[in-house]
């Protein structure tokens, strides 16, 4: 999931300093405008193919929502608040919240408030429905050969997502298409991890077999583990949210904030969306937010919902502000960055709309700053038996006496709880 790996160091072999930048303004000025000036090089101002809302499957389904009706009412709104879809939800019959689901799944899946097991068999029933179209597409003289190989990946990608007891919570097979995933009890979960990744997330990078840490599904499913295994008697879920455009590769799109916009709207929906415990209790949310996915959480904060009690960043270019209070959020904020990682030599500013901001590692951030021992590079942050995952795994549970510090912020864990 990396975006500025193709650059490497932008004033490598020019006779200025690779790393350690100086702290002087010009400094700091001539290495970010090197990489806007390498961005505009190698893409131009060209943006990246997006997620067309208004054609494909998804849209022609809302389409027939809302036009249709069903038991002798008007459907409602799929933009309406959860708790309005949740009231119209409750008053059909099992055998009437099935038939919803059978006949607009793609609607019912994604749908903020309906119950979470008939989004899960939503889900489903329109996995099914695109693996067929993909099978189709596979055979298809009229595609080229890559339109009729993407087929056959995407196919392969929709029938594991139908393996038994995957809980598919999102799902638009649009453009290069959407996803999310829950493991756990999302419904009785008193904790809930969302992960947020980075660049270059799709439908056909939602999970790997190799590197399988680097992708959403991977850095969930190891989170929720070690969860399990460090606070057993914790009810807690994760949840590998996928459900927003990303963008593809280096460039201009990777380094400006517009996609982060969409994004964080959508990723305040969903957390609005979040089912009660019981009694109308909220679960407790923490925020694990990757590379290009910290941008997101960064532009979302303002409007986080309140159950969100910690924001912790991985690999971050940037939230897009200045410093931790900026964020304007009463949630707690964590960064870590292992020491391999390339983004620390991607400098951290805004030139013209370019760039993410300050460093949320860097001191004067205000972050509170966390161990990444173990961590290998950018994507190694998820890995099993590194410090990085058993603090994301401390802060997902409530353990905060169980958090390491980094060395550079020995009481990073000495908060008082979020306003």
């Amino acid at each position: 999931m990396t975006y500025f790996s193709a650059l490497g160091n932008p004033l490598s072999g020019s006779g200025l300093p690779s790393s350690g930048v100086p702290g002087t303004a010009a400094w700091r000025a001539l290495l970010a405008l090197a990489v806007v000036f390498v961005l505009l090089a190698t893409t131009g101002w060209t943006a990246v193919r997006k997620h067309d809302a208004a054609t494909g499957p998804r849209a022609a389904a809302l389409l027939a929502w809302e036009k249709g009706s069903f038991a002798g009412r008007r459907l409602p709104d799929p933009n309406a608040p959860a708790g309005r879809i949740a009231r119209y939800f409750a008053g059909l019959d099992a055998a009437q919240q099935r038939t919803l689901a059978q006949r607009y799944p793609l609607v019912v899946g994604n749908l903020a408030g309906a119950p979470v097991e008939l989004r899960y068999r939503a889900n489903r029933t329109a996995l099914l429905k695109a693996r067929a179209v993909e099978r189709e597409r596979m055979t298809d003289r009229r595609l080229t050969d890559e339109g009729r190989q993407e087929a056959g990946r995407r196919m392969h990608r929709f029938a594991s997502m139908l393996q038994p007891g995957r809980q598919i919570l999102a799902f638009d097979p649009t453009g290069r298409g959407r996803a999310a995933e829950v493991f756990g009890d999302l419904e009785h979960a008193r904790r809930v991890s969302v992960v947020v990744p980075g660049v270059d997330t799709d439908l056909l990078s939602f999970e790997k077999s190799a590197r399988q840490y680097s992708a959403p599904v991977g850095m969930a499913a190891s989170l929720q583990r070690q969860q399990r295994a460090d606070a057993p008697g914790t009810r807690t879920a994760t949840v590998a949210w996928a459900d927003y455009t990303t963008p593809v590769g280096l460039g201009v799109d990777a380094a400006s904030g517009q996609l982060a916009q969409d994004g964080a709207v959508r990723l305040n929906d969903f957390l609005r969306g979040l089912p009660a415990v019981s009694a109308g209790a909220s679960p407790k949310v923490a925020l694990f937010c990757h590379s290009y996915g910290s941008v997101v959480c960064g532009v979302a904060a303002p409007a986080l919902p309140r159950r969100v009690t910690d924001i912790a960043v991985a690999g971050s270019p940037g939230m897009r502000v200045d410093n931790a209070s900026e964020l304007d959020t009463s949630a707690r904020v964590w960064a870590m960055r292992d020491r391999d990682d390339w983004i620390a030599d991607v400098p951290h500013m805004d030139v013209g709309g370019l760039g993410h901001g300050a460093d949320p590692v860097a001191e004067g951030f205000g972050a509170r700053r966390l161990s990444a021992a173990g961590a290998v590079g950018h994507t190694g942050y998820f890995v099993p038996h590194t410090r990085s995952l058993a603090n994301f795994a401390a802060l997902g549970t409530g353990s905060y006496d169980d958090v390491t510090c980094d060395s550079s912020d020995p009481k990073c864990s000495l908060v008082p709880e979020p306003g």
